[in-house]
């Protein structure tokens, strides 16, 4: 009896297990039709990707203040934005991480990281934590990018800004310059997912 509840018990675990592990991994894949999200701005006002009628699509960046990763991206974010607003694709930031858990990304501090970086662009709160498991992100920066349709907005590109994220100098390969690229000439994205490199997300 006792090893028939051993089995049992040992079962339930592992499927408990598999269904945790495969929800924790869930997310959008290239292709996929991203939802709409409402999340509040460093200017305390709610941001959607809605409020954007004129966007063509949207560059979404999961980032945050204390990670390394995070702050040597920074400028080229900036960057991304600069160049591609006025192209239709503008930059828009969220921090996924609790601050329970990394004090250095409360919202009160990123009032002032965007204040002193001087962002271009909206650097919203996921609070709750709701939006990246959505999107499957797993580190910061992690980037999105979605093209507007009339079906919804699509990802077209996941993962990483560029490949060098040690030294801007030493880039060989912009990722994400040349997918969003691609859409404006009208051309398939020849590298659509990379592996996002940066700092866990902190739950």
């Amino acid at each position: 009896m006792k090893t028939i509840k051993f089995l049992f018990g040992a079962l339930l675990f592992v499927t408990l297990s598999a269904f945790t592990w495969n929800n924790f991994n869930a997310g959008y894949k290239v292709g996929d039709v991203a939802t709409d999200f409402s999340l509040k701005n460093v200017d305390n006002k709610k941001v959607s990707l809605n409020d954007y009628k004129d966007a063509k699509g949207f560059i979404v960046v999961f980032t945050c203040n204390h990670c390394p990763y995070a702050i040597a991206y920074e400028d080229r974010i900036i960057a991304l934005d600069k160049k591609y607003k006025a192209l239709g694709y503008p930059v828009i930031a969220i921090n996924p991480n609790n601050p329970a858990v990394q004090p250095k990304d409360s919202f009160d501090l990123m009032k002032e990281r965007a204040k002193e970086k001087g962002f271009t662009f909206p650097y919203l709160f996921d609070e709750g934590q709701k939006i990246y498991p959505q999107y499957g992100a797993t580190k910061t920066p992690h980037v999105y990018l979605l093209q507007k349709t009339k079906e919804g907005n699509i990802v077209k590109y996941i993962g990483a800004i560029d490949d060098n994220s040690n030294d801007e100098t030493a880039v060989k390969t912009k990722y994400v310059e040349n997918a969003v690229n691609s859409l404006l000439e009208g051309k398939e994205i020849e590298v659509k997912t990379t592996k996002a490199i940066g700092c866990s997300i902190k739950a």
